[in-house]
């Protein structure tokens, strides 16, 4: 009878060391992916609060909490540069950054080309598009890190204090604030101006006390940093376009489950839309909100940005020559030609179909 007692408490037990084991190997594993950036964390605010916030609640609901996505934001885990390495070295996962990304892979720079993209549905095609593809695929060769996508900066434009800026003749001699990156030095001594550096915290107090008669930025910064108190003057000429980088480090990324790298690399690429989405809803408002504050808001015509870029583009192109491959240099000014050809096509089958709508078959063609 003890004999078949203690068998059977054998068995038992071992049954219950087998489930427990069962039990162990069916449960998922979990992993934690903490994405950085150095933006406010108001979302109201930052473009990147926003986009680190629909990467998160994506990655967390597809993935039934398997990635646990942290968020840091407010540069908690250091400046761009910092959080860039942080994703190189595998210390950090993701991240999102701009301005830096050249000093880890200079054809970041091709991008920052003067007066390059016409308008935002131009930028949106280039860098979605194969060529955004193919330097994307680069990056990771290089680098080690993966860009799920290419979010938004924005167009940068011109402000300043006393003298409205319309033409490139209107920046001659004038100390306008970049900046300390070589490109945008470059482009700004091609109009005439005198670049100068200056640490952003510093920028407010060098535009009020005249340190420099101007500066350039894109709107929604304009706004943040309430510059409108000391520039008077803003011309929407659209010189340089920034790019966001979504920096992931590609090693963390491949040892995903494949089903799990899709939901990353899925929601990278619907984070990047909310960010431009929300990005240009801030740059127009905050067109109106400069004009509320009495600042004089200067659109120039096509002659005067014919003038912008006949002076900028090719010296920043021959500079960009001297640090990166030609055929990044040539394959994007070919990509936007492409996709300016496009839209005008797209355009042109759109108006067709609007005065003949009976006869629109919607896919191109006039029946």
């Amino acid at each position: 009878m003890k004999q078949s007692l203690k068998l059977i408490s054998t068995i038992v037990l071992s049954a219950s060391l087998l489930s427990v084991g069962a039990l162990a190997q069916t449960a998922p594993k979990k992993y934690v992916l903490k994405v950085a950036h150095a933006d406010s964390n108001d979302m109201t605010l930052s473009r990147k609060a926003v986009m680190a916030d629909v990467f998160a609640k994506e990655v967390k609901a597809k993935s039934n909490g398997q990635i646990d996505v942290q968020t840091y934001g407010a540069g908690a885990l250091g400046g761009e540069r910092d959080l860039v390495e942080g994703v190189k070295n595998g210390f950090i996962q993701a991240g999102l950054a701009s301005g830096v990304m050249a000093d880890f892979y200079p054809n970041a720079m091709v991008t920052d080309i003067p007066y390059l993209f016409p308008s935002n549905e131009i930028a949106d095609r280039v860098m979605d598009g194969p060529y955004g593809q193919k330097l994307a695929k680069d990056f990771v060769a290089k680098t080690g890190m993966d860009n799920l996508c290419f979010g938004e900066v924005g167009f940068r434009n011109f402000t300043s204090g006393k003298v409205p800026i319309h033409s490139p003749k209107d920046l001659v001699g004038m100390k306008i604030r970049v900046q300390e990156t070589p490109l945008y030095v470059t482009e700004m001594k091609a109009l005439g101006a005198q670049p100068t550096p200056i640490a952003w915290p510093e920028t407010y107090t060098a535009l009020q006390t005249g340190v420099v008669d101007g500066e350039e930025n894109p709107i929604p910064t304009i706004i943040f940093a309430k510059l409108y108190e000391v520039q008077k003057n803003v011309t929407l000429d659209g010189h340089n376009y920034g790019v966001d980088w979504f920096v992931v480090n590609d090693k963390f990324l491949k040892n995903l489950p494949t089903d799990l790298q899709t939901i990353v690399r899925d929601a990278g690429k619907h984070a990047c839309a909310e960010e431009r989405r929300v990005n240009r809803v801030f740059t127009a408002e905050g067109v109106n909100t400069l004009k509320e504050k009495g600042v004089t808001v200067y659109t120039p015509t096509a002659a005067e940005m014919a003038q912008f870029k006949a002076a900028t583009q090719q010296p920043v192109i021959d500079w960009l020559k001297t640090k990166v491959d030609e055929k990044w240099i040539d394959g994007l000014l070919a990509a936007v030609k492409d996709a300016e050809a496009n839209l005008k096509n797209k355009v042109s089958v759109l108006n067709r179909e609007a005065r003949y709508p009976q006869y629109a078959t919607g896919n191109g063609s006039i029946r």
